[in-house]
């Protein structure tokens, strides 16, 4: 046995020993798992209308959706061997202070962010130009 074990017995702490193999011991201290961050079907309504209409026009062909630690990231591309040309990123720590969403360019620069995702993602909105003729 050794010391470690030791002190986890002293405290009341299963040993790593007695552990069952999905980590589970039978009363031991468990770590807490970090929440699992991802978009909810309402977010990605919204994100994949605004894919759907630049899809339609010819603009983008192909997205992926990426579940990190911190962050879920919906990435946009012209085409799938490229980078992405923008990325829609939820990062829940950030929404008390700028917002729990961003929109985010090719080079890494913040286009638009906020607290409300339909607000967010009206940076894709085409401007209509008036000319005089």
């Amino acid at each position: 046995m050794s010391e470690f074990d030791e002190e986890a017995s002293r405290f009341g702490a299963g040993s790593a020993q007695n552990a069952s193999a999905d980590g589970a011991s039978g009363g031991g201290w468990q770590a807490p798992q970090a929440p699992f961050i991802a978009f909810h079907r309402r977010e990605l309504d919204l994100i994949l209308r605004v894919y759907g209409h630049r899809v339609a026009s010819g603009e983008w062909r192909d997205y992926a959706i990426d579940h990190l630690k911190d962050r879920a990231v919906f990435s946009i591309f012209r085409r799938a061997s490229e980078m992405p040309l923008f990325r829609v990123e939820k990062v829940p720590r950030n929404a008390r202070r700028q917002g729990a969403y961003a929109v985010v360019g090719a080079g890494g620069t913040i286009l638009k962010r906020g607290a409300d995702l339909a607000q967010v993602l009206k940076v894709f909105d085409k401007k209509r130009h008036l000319s005089v003729v």
